[in-house]
């Protein structure tokens, strides 16, 4: 008797522990975003601004940069210094000239501006029809990695966040490669 209930206890928990939903109590998932934007410039116009770690005030909010080791991989980093007193730290992992790609890291950052955490990114620049296609797509996890986040740092308002931040710059690169 008291086997066959032992038994009933372990079968309903492995049951709860395989349906779908229990894994949600557990923590953060990795979350993704993805932009694009079509920009009427040659991708070397396009990569000469995206490329040079050191210069991103096309970003959205940003005012001032604090950085240095170029565009190195590994060496290369820098603050973003927002309008609103706010800052990211940023790392350059990897850069490829002749792909016209770059990818970068999240180190510190202000939750005010991105709500996330373990941010990396990678934006590409591709020949497009009218001259120049970038796009910009990310992994991270929301800013409160724990089960039952508070409303301002769920899933969607990381993913929200990131893609609109990714929107504002593309559109702000596009008026920059695109002007005189």
């Amino acid at each position: 008797m008291k086997r066959r209930a032992a038994l009933r206890i372990l079968r309903a928990a492995v049951l709860l522990a395989l349906t779908p939903g229990t894994a949600l109590a557990h923590g953060a998932a990795p979350q993704k975003a993805f932009e694009s934007i079509e920009i009427a410039a040659s991708p070397e116009r396009v990569w000469a601004i995206v490329g040079d770690f050191q210069d991103a005030l096309w970003l959205p909010g940003v005012v001032e940069i604090k950085g240095g080791g170029g565009s190195k991989p590994d060496e290369a980093w820098r603050r973003l210094i927002f309008a609103t007193g706010g800052a990211i730290d940023e790392r350059l992992v990897q850069c490829d000239a002749s792909e016209m790609s770059l990818r970068y890291m999240i180190e510190h950052g202000d939750f005010d501006i991105l709500p996330v955490g373990n941010l990396s990114a990678t934006l590409k620049v591709l020949p497009g029809p009218s001259g120049a296609r970038v796009e910009w797509k990310a992994r991270f996890y929301r800013a409160f990695p724990g089960g039952n986040p508070p409303e301002r740092f769920t899933d969607e308002v990381a993913v929200d966040a990131v893609s609109a931040y990714f929107k504002a710059g593309l559109a702000r690169l596009r008026a920059r490669a695109e002007g005189p």
